[in-house]
């Protein structure tokens, strides 16, 4: 009987479903709440949004009014792995610790490895991987991280102790008498927080449905337990939330999530390709010895930039993997220009179509400098020779690595160290954070070598682990995100990760099904070039193309004294301001966008302040930092006079605030009166940056010459086979269409399904339009057609006139024009599709809606007066908003005719 592969879910998480909710809710009020700036000064790393906003969802449980009689005293963090799990829990030991007076920390791990690496990156000042400046100060005070085997009876003033230790270690203790071990008693004596690391490995319970009592989840409970107020805060980048009990355990639990694929659709890690062989073992040494060095010179002969990629051989066995390394030094030794030349020349005679790009550039690379071969085999004897080779498998029964071993593999990006190969089995699944492992090699010579659903899942996890991102120097910078076009040259040597897998059926069938369930985007590492797409010629013979135009609207230059008040920005500084605090939430289904107020039951009271709290509101909102708002308001001489009646003008107007009619103002602590302020700067904030730019758009709109600007162009298909987001049922998943309708000036389009629907929705209603228009076409407006180029600002449009709910002012190219025109005028029609972030977008909706509003404000160059302009709403999968109905009306008046109804066929009414 063929085993059923266990069908994946989006299961409820009501926990974190709800602080999504809060967080978009305009009336929460902690939603303005930010990361605080002790938390900024003193870490070596600033947060990326997705940290910030766990942090602050962690921040709305502590303190919100919404959570006080829940108690919730046990979260996870499901975050990615590398997307900076360890930078969160340092972040969280200083909230902890300043917000809610936690000094005692107990992180636990199940290895050896992850611990030492904690332990460098919280407590050892001198190591390149400590995540605290020195000192850390807050508040003008300096604060000490203590590394504790036992935490002390009394607690010293300005000192946070932090116990690190493996679980089996502390379970020990707690039950088992030792002298100087901690048992229960020493943990009920101050109130602490459980860090726990790879939290995935403490449900051995849950899953066994067991109580046994000496677990590892029996003893991180039995702590917790221990005093009323310790809380227990988990992390783990795999949770299997499809198993039933492991989802019960964690439903209400999960704090924050940040996947894998949204971590490299972010763009904060590599890529990842898989390249497929069946090359021995030997032969695919070589080529990732081949590739690697291609990496480092290309890297210093384009960019003069020195970067030292590493390779990982992963073996399944010790033994086999020591083997492994005597092969790899016996390859290298032998290794000459003349070997070299006849292995370029063989791979030449048997590639195909199918094979690597990225071997192939590598290969092209060495035949182009065969006259250097001699050069180029010194230079990797050197590289890859045996002293540059770390064995990462344990040396004897201890479990440790060689001497100095440890240091070397938690440092390879340092310039001091040489290391170029790793081997190893499975040392390295977690706790290794490395950024320039560039290509892992999972070997075959092995005959116990099983692609095992277990196996493919560890190396999918490893896989994840080495597409931590390298920010390598370039032009003088490094960028903590992909900079290059993905699948370019650039991008596929120097922001790739490279798994080169053996090609055996049922182990590629196990890894791609691994790597799918983790959700990370991966694809075979076949030859992937730029794709064209050309304007159809027969398109280029009608009047259209030759004489027609496409219209956007002009923008104009904005002088730093335009933005000389806070209206500028689109902020009303003369209205009393009204806040909403301390609203009791109904009760409201998770899937609800918003929290809904009670409003028959509030009332406004007015919010007495002076300046300390506007000064100290200021201090903890990084924006109204005066070298950064003085980039968004260029004519600003210092903060004091941002207080003043030409911009915020706070004390010349009344802040009320919304609260349950339970409060009074005089019970407004000034905790909370502070919080109120910061709600309100908050949102000046976003709207002056959004309301500043160096242009604004006009109600004068410009045609540019479609001959000119509507033009072939050339892209690439994202070469993905896993992941969610990008397989087949995901309306995001990308593809090249060849469409053949005459009506779509292009003879293709690369373009997602949502994109794709709409376009045979559009066509399928051609005749409808023909009927009352002489000429009809969709137009497909690709960035790609005129990527770096001033034409690609031109086909923009741009917020004009006023009333805007939110100022942007950088513009937007709608995806797609439908081009409609008769004896009498030109209707072109703006369509944008949108799969994801309609709220986040919801401006560009906006912006399309108001130029119909104000269609006797807009004018067109040289006084045209037989072209119209309009936009409709965004068009989802399946037209769920009714954007089609719109369409319709706005171009011929009335709806479109139903498809399904066959009118060629007519039932005599006699019969």
């Amino acid at each position: 009987m063929t085993k059923t592969k266990r069908k994946r879910t989006n299961r409820p998480l009501p926990l974190y479903e709800e602080l999504i909710s809060l967080n978009e809710d305009l009336f929460f009020e902690g939603g303005a709440w930010q990361t605080p700036d002790y938390i900024k000064d003193n870490l070596i790393h600033t947060y990326r949004y997705y940290q910030d906003a766990a942090l602050r969802f962690f921040h709305y449980t502590q303190t919100s009014e919404l959570f006080r009689h829940r108690n919730i005293q046990h979260v996870l963090f499901n975050m990615a792995t590398g997307s900076g799990k360890t930078d969160l829990m340092a972040g969280l030991i200083l909230y902890l610790y300043q917000e809610h007076g936690y000094k005692n920390f107990l992180f636990l791990v199940n290895t050896k490895g992850v611990l030492n690496k904690t332990i460098d990156n919280l407590t050892n000042r001198s190591s390149p991987k400590y995540l605290y400046k020195v000192p850390i100060e807050i508040e003008g005070e300096r604060v000490n991280i203590e590394a504790v085997q036992t935490f002390p009876r009394t607690l010293s003033k300005n000192t946070i102790y932090l116990k690190l230790d493996t679980v089996q270690s502390v379970a020990s203790d707690l039950f088992t008498q030792k002298e100087n071990a901690m048992g229960i008693e020493d943990y009920s004596r101050h109130k602490l927080v459980i860090l726990g690391d790879e939290a995935h490995h403490y449900s051995a319970a849950t899953k066994s449905e067991k109580e046994a009592e000496k677990s590892w989840e029996k003893t991180i409970s039995s702590i917790l337990q221990a005093h009323d107020d310790n809380l227990l805060l988990e992390f783990t980048a795999t949770i299997d939330l499809d198993h039933p009990n492991i989802y019960e355990k964690y439903k209400d639990k999960v704090i924050y999530r940040y996947t894998l694929d949204r971590f490299i659709q972010d763009r904060y890690s590599k890529n990842v390709k898989r390249i497929q062989s069946s090359n021995s073992d030997v032969e695919n040494m070589l080529n990732a010895v081949l590739l690697s060095e291609y990496r480092r010179r290309y890297a210093l002969e384009k960019y003069n930039t020195f970067i030292k990629p590493v390779i990982m051989f992963k073996s399944q066995r010790i033994a086999a993997s020591n083997e492994a390394e005597r092969k790899f030094n016996e390859m290298i030794h032998r290794l000459t220009s003349e070997s070299l030349k006849q292995f370029l020349q063989r791979q030449e005679q048997i590639a195909t179509e199918e094979d690597s790009e990225t071997l192939t550039l590598a290969y092209q690379y060495y035949r182009e400098n065969e006259h250097r071969l001699q050069e180029i085999v010194n230079d990797i004897k050197r590289e890859f020779s045996p002293t540059r080779i770390i064995n990462a498998n344990d040396s004897d029964r201890t479990g440790m690595l060689e001497k100095g071993h440890y240091e070397a593999l938690n440092s390879l990006e340092s310039p001091n160290n040489l290391y170029r190969v790793i081997f190893a089995v499975a040392k390295l699944t977690e706790g290794w954070d490395v950024l320039n492992l560039y290509d892992i090699v999972r070997l075959s010579d092995d005959p116990k070598t099983k692609g095992t659903k277990a196996t493919t899942i560890s190396e999918a996890q490893l896989i994840g682990r080495g597409a931590r991102y390298y920010p390598f120097l370039l032009n003088g910078k490094r960028s903590y995100r992909r900079r290059f076009e993905d699948d370019s040259k650039d991008s596929l040597l120097l922001e790739t990760l490279h798994y080169h897998t053996i090609n055996e059926p049922q182990y590629l069938r196990n890894l791609v099904e691994a790597l799918d369930e983790m959700n990370l985007p991966t694809g075979i590492d076949r030859k992937n070039p730029l794709l064209d797409v050309k304007v159809k010629p027969s398109f280029k013979l009608t009047h259209v193309y030759q004489s027609g135009k496409i219209y956007y609207n002009l923008t104009v230059p904005v002088p730093d004294e335009y933005y000389d008040s806070l209206d500028k920005y689109g902020i009303d500084n003369k209205k009393d301001i009204v806040i909403p605090h301390l609203f009791s939430a109904q009760e409201v289904g998770y899937k609800d966008r918003k929290i809904k107020g009670d409003y028959a039951n509030t009332h406004q009271v007015v919010v007495t302040f002076d300046k300390r709290y506007v000064h100290k509101a200021m201090n903890r909102l990084t924006f109204f930092h005066f070298e950064n708002l003085k980039k968004y308001v260029p004519l600003l001489k210092s903060r004091d006079e941002f207080l003043g009646e030409k911009w915020l003008n706070l004390f010349n107007r009344t802040v009320y605030a919304i609260v349950p009619r339970s409060i009074e103002a005089s019970d407004l602590t000034p905790k909370e009166k502070l919080a109120i302020l910061e709600t309100y700067l908050a949102d000046v904030a976003k709207k002056i940056k959004s309301g500043y730019n160096k242009r604004r758009g006009t109600n004068k709109f410009i045609g540019y010459p479609i001959k000119d600007y509507i033009t072939d162009y050339r892209k690439r298909v994202p070469n993905y086979d896993t992941s969610r987001l990008f397989m087949e049922d995901s309306p995001q998943q990308v593809r090249r269409y060849v469409i053949d309708d005459e009506h779509f000036v292009y003879d293709s389009a690369i373009v997602n399904q949502t994109e794709k629907q709409l376009i045979d929705r559009v066509l399928e209603r051609v005749d409808e339009w023909k009927a009352k228009y002489d000429d009809v076409y969709l137009i497909r407006m690709d960035e790609n057609m005129h990527r770096e180029s001033k034409k690609n600002e031109a086909l923009k449009l741009h917020q004009f006139g006023g009333g805007h709910k939110e100022i942007h002012l950088e513009g937007f190219q709608p995806d797609f024009i439908l081009y409609l025109k008769d004896a009498d005028f030109i209707l072109q029609i703006f369509i944008e599709p949108k799969g994801r972030n309609i709220e986040e977008e919801q401006w560009k909706e906006d912006l399309l809606m108001y130029i119909n509003e104000h269609e006797a404000d807009i004018v067109f160059e040289d006084e045209v007066d037989n072209v119209k302009v309009k936009g409709v709403k965004f068009y989802t999968m399946n037209d769920e908003r009714g954007t089609l109905k719109q369409l319709a009306t706005m171009s011929l008046g009335n709806e479109f005719k139903s498809l399904s109804v066959d009118e060629s066929f007519h039932i005599d009414e006699a019969e």
